[in-house]
């Protein structure tokens, strides 16, 4: 059955809701019943995808626990780097029971991304969606394994989109989404999924004591990092040195410079002495296309960050106020 074809669309709901008088559920109830579908679906969706990893440290004898979920039918699992990071071995276990090994393929701390590999048979690998086109207010659902309490799940909505927080590396990360379903330590590496049980990000973070402020990698930037580690092991990137977030544009600006996109990268963030910094880009210019390529947000710029445009003079356009300027970048190699 299409999980997706059975959700109540918003026009059924208030259909339902206007015509609830010959019912036995008030409307609100009914409202109510709806999102609980949404959610049970879309929990059983993804449901069987999702494990919880229990790893022992390479020399150190100590163990730690987190959450990761199958994304490819010949068992290849994303996490979170700082749940497998220097692991000497790796057990899954699913909802089922069923257990397993695997092995790490390779992890990314500057953006806390890994990617295992298990001999298991896979049934049900999760359906990884997209996190370009979310919106803040829309169904988020977080599974996971919060404090060992095996396969939790908390529903909420997206909070906010185009967050940056650092990575353990120290690197700024960005394009994170922010939401209030209830993550806390065990979640870490677990799917946050929508509506229609597709994985948008990977749960990443929470900030404690804080109630309801807990972020996700978006799934556009793991897909991405998943790729490098499967061909290369590691992630190979150059850098220019910025921290920034995703911005609609003035639709004057769009129309007077013929621009082909609506969105862009606003830098929060100039870091010292970097190629940013070198190349004359200030906290506020808007960065609309590297080279030929045109940058719809920071997870495009990432992509276009490859190992090989670095040492490569490469023209940056962006949008200072009102002018439209070309600045020449020279991004440095940067190996994760």
């Amino acid at each position: 059955m299409n999980v997706a074809a059975t959700l109540l669309s918003d026009s059924e709901v208030h259909s339902l809701a206007s015509n609830s008088q010959g019912s036995s559920l008030p409307g609100d109830e009914l409202l109510l019943d709806a999102y609980s579908t949404a959610v049970t679906r879309a929990v059983e969706r993804v449901s069987p995808a999702v494990v919880k990893i229990d790893v022992k440290k390479a020399g150190r004898g100590r163990e730690g626990s987190g959450s990761g979920f199958v994304f490819t039918p010949d068992g290849l699992v994303m996490t979170n780097s700082h749940v497998v990071h220097d692991a000497g071995s790796i057990h899954l276990t699913w909802a089922d029971g069923q257990k397993a090994s695997a092995t790490l393929v390779g992890d990314d701390p500057d953006t806390d991304t890994a990617v295992l590999r298990t001999e298991a048979a896979i049934l049900s690998p999760a359906v990884l969606g997209k996190s370009q086109n979310l919106k803040v207010g829309q169904l988020a659902i977080a599974v996971g394994n919060p404090y060992g309490f095996q396969f939790t799940v908390t529903a909420g909505v997206v909070s906010a989109l185009g967050r940056s927080m650092r990575a353990a590396s120290g690197r700024m990360m960005d394009e994170i989404i922010q939401t209030d379903a209830a993550l806390n330590p065990g979640n870490s590496g677990g799917p946050l999924v929508n509506s229609q049980g597709e994985v948008i990000g990977i749960n990443t973070a929470t900030i404690l004591p804080a109630q309801g402020i807990c972020f996700a990698i978006g799934i556009d930037t793991a897909k991405f990092v998943a790729s490098q580690l499967l061909r290369y092991g590691r992630v190979r990137r150059s850098w220019i040195g910025i921290a920034g977030q995703n911005v609609p544009l003035p639709r004057r600006l769009v129309y007077e410079y013929k621009l082909p996109l609506d969105k862009a990268i606003l830098v929060n963030e100039v870091y010292p002495e970097s190629p940013a910094a070198q190349a004359g880009l200030v906290s506020g210019d808007i960065i609309v296309a590297f080279g030929e390529k045109n940058t719809g947000g920071i997870d495009e710029l990432h992509r276009l960050l490859t190992a090989d445009v670095a040492n490569q003079s490469t023209i940056l356009t962006i949008l200072r106020g009102v002018e439209r300027r070309d600045l020449r970048i020279v991004p440095l190699p940067k190996e994760g």
